[in-house]
């Protein structure tokens, strides 16, 4: 299989039409390889436009889907990140390239293991992969400048918003399927957010142990 040619074709037929223009993003994608952070045995399917499955009955999300993510946090270089769900590590490592320093929680300890794995083998040095429950966020470390919660969520926990900065973000995914919205939610002032839903989309709710708290806006 021929990755750069099929790297580059999952930016110009998916990315780029699902209105991903932000060309350092673009960038982004030709430096961290996908096909690193996928099992060995879905190599071929690493730029397709599907879910690839991860142990535990869990999944990368899709390329355009992280892609549009990524753009729509507006990650500066300065600033810090907690993810929660590091399934195989590459969304970490794309955050990694663009932030300061990412610390991604997961609750499987295969999980973990491959991210903590995968990203080693990259040389990405920035990220500190947490085994835990991230249902209610992860305090140490808060507050952060922006949180990608990588699975879906029925409410977005009161949590999350206590761990972020003023001027900080949450990309979350929240609702039932077959359609849930992808959102962001700014910290504009200390008990004051404004919430922007980016796009539709349907993915696997989060793991969790607990039941999070509700919070409705």
């Amino acid at each position: 299989m021929n990755f750069e040619q099929a790297r580059f074709n999952m930016i110009e037929q998916q990315i780029r039409p699902w209105n991903v223009l932000d060309q350092d993003v673009l960038d982004l994608l030709l430096v961290v390889k996908r096909e690193d952070y996928v099992p060995a045995a879905c190599k071929n399917l690493a730029f397709a436009d599907t879910e690839i499955p991860l142990p535990g009955g869990e999944a990368m999300f899709t390329p355009k889907l992280e892609a549009r993510i990524l753009q729509e946090i507006m990650l500066k270089k300065h600033e810090s990140v907690l993810e929660i769900g590091a399934g195989s590590g590459y969304m970490a490592a794309l955050l990694a390239h663009k932030g300061r320093h990412v610390t991604t929680v997961e609750i499987s300890p295969e999980l973990k293991a491959m991210a903590e794995a995968n990203l080693a083998r990259a040389g990405v040095g920035n990220v500190t992969v947490e085994l835990g429950d991230g249902a209610e966020g992860w305090a140490k470390g808060a507050p952060y400048d922006v949180i990608v919660i990588s699975g879906g969520l029925e409410v977005l926990p009161e949590a999350f918003l206590k761990q972020i900065k003023v001027g900080g973000r949450v990309a979350c995914i929240v609702g039932h399927a077959p359609v849930m919205f992808a959102n962001v939610v700014t910290r504009v002032s200390e008990t004051a957010y404004d919430t922007v839903t980016v796009f539709e989309t349907n993915v696997k709710l989060l793991k969790a142990t607990s039941k999070p708290s509700q919070f409705a806006f």
